[in-house]
């Protein structure tokens, strides 16, 4: 989000605690208009918790939430307004669609509610079902729908009395691996099409890497880090972010100091074992002798059969413990001393258990954390 953007959504301080747990510990965050923006973490860690407060099914026990300026709920000044005070939309993991209605009835509700006028519902839920692909089905009973074409009726339903905000809570964990990934596409499509401000919460790392603006990344109530899709998984804030978001290999070590703009780093491998000398990016503040972890993604590593020559960056010597087939890659476990490393090669690549490996990366390629 940047300076002149206008904030839809505003988060200061919020609390939420369920007797002695925190579920929603000192949260703050805007959401601009017109963004994407992903509440993602482990379940527990307090994003629908979040999500619930904005929408006004939690009363926050601190803090203040704003939607457009106004202030909709405020644990000092005693203020908490109504979902249906809000001016926002939902869509639900469980569609919420009501059966007993056509698909135009379904999405035609919440104008209905608010007394709009005939000719208005009538031309506002035809809009709606036509961006979502389902014009051709407005009079088709809702029980006679696939899970992708119900959850296509809960987003026009949330979409058609253009609200200030739509908030998703995990709408498309209940659909299959290829409707989903088809959904994901849609969704931003029309998120784009329309610029809806939207606040989606997902335990699905890569649907949060695919379709959001900023990831908030959270754990046990706090947020760990905010940033754009690519910063949050090639840059991640600690180890947490950086175990949660993919797979990473990480390794405790000793800063060397700096020099050149990288870290240096003494890594141990256990008894009977030379300790590597590595150089990575990362922990700009860190002083000789300082506790770190190196943190390498799989794909950012390279496997060779033979000692490699010429400038490839860090080398490290191994031994094979297995190869996992995936299709278009192998995963193979590499034993680094008392370490196992994990890494992405080609999948025609033929390695035996035992064999010596060398494991090499670019020093750019690699991320010291702070503990």
């Amino acid at each position: 989000m940047s300076a002149g953007d206008v904030v839809m959504v505003t988060l200061d301080r919020l609390s939420k605690h369920f007797g002695a747990e925190k579920a929603v510990d000192n949260v703050s965050l805007g959401v601009a208009q017109g963004e994407f923006v992903t509440l993602l973490g482990p379940s527990g860690c307090g994003k629908t918790t979040t999500l619930r407060c904005v929408a006004g099914l939690e009363r926050p026990d601190g803090g203040e939430i704003r939607i457009g300026g106004d202030v909709v709920a405020s644990a000092e000044r005693g203020v908490h307004l109504y979902p249906e005070q809000r001016n926002i939309g939902m869509v639900f993991q469980s569609y919420a669609v009501w059966p007993h209605m056509t698909v135009f009835d379904n999405v035609a509700y919440g104008l209905r509610v608010r007394r709009a006028p005939g000719t208005v519902v009538k031309q506002r839920t035809m809009r709606a079902l036509d961006l979502v692909g389902l014009a051709h089905l407005a009079e088709r009973y809702a029980t006679k729908l696939s899970g992708g074409q119900r959850q296509r009726v809960a987003l026009a339903r949330a979409i058609v009395y253009e609200p200030r905000v739509v908030l998703f809570d995990e709408p498309l964990s209940n659909l299959d691996a290829k409707l989903r990934e088809q959904m994901r596409v849609e969704l931003v499509r029309l998120q784009k099409e329309v610029g809806i401000t939207s606040l989606y919460v997902t335990h699905d790392q890569s649907e949060a890497l695919v379709m959001s603006d900023r990831v908030v990344v959270m754990d046990k109530g706090v947020i760990q880090q905010i940033g754009d899709p690519q910063t949050i998984y090639a840059r991640p804030a600690n180890t947490f972010v950086a175990n949660f978001i993919g797979v990473a290999n990480l390794m405790q070590g000793t800063c060397l100091g700096r020099a050149g703009g990288f870290c240096g780093l003494e890594v141990p491998l256990g008894e009977g074992f030379a300790p590597l000398r590595l150089r990575a990016a990362g922990a700009e503040g860190a002083v000789p002798g300082q506790r770190l972890i190196l943190s390498l993604r799989p794909e950012d590593i390279a496997l060779h059969t033979r000692a490699p020559e010429g400038d490839v960056g860090n080398v490290m010597q191994g031994a094979v413990i297995d190869t996992i087939y995936l299709g278009n890659f192998l995963e193979c476990r590499v034993r680094l001393g008392n370490h196992e490393v994990g890494i992405q090669i080609d999948h025609y690549e033929r390695l035996d258990p035992g064999q010596t490996v060398f494991l090499t990366f670019r020093p750019e390629h690699g991320l010291c954390l702070m503990e």
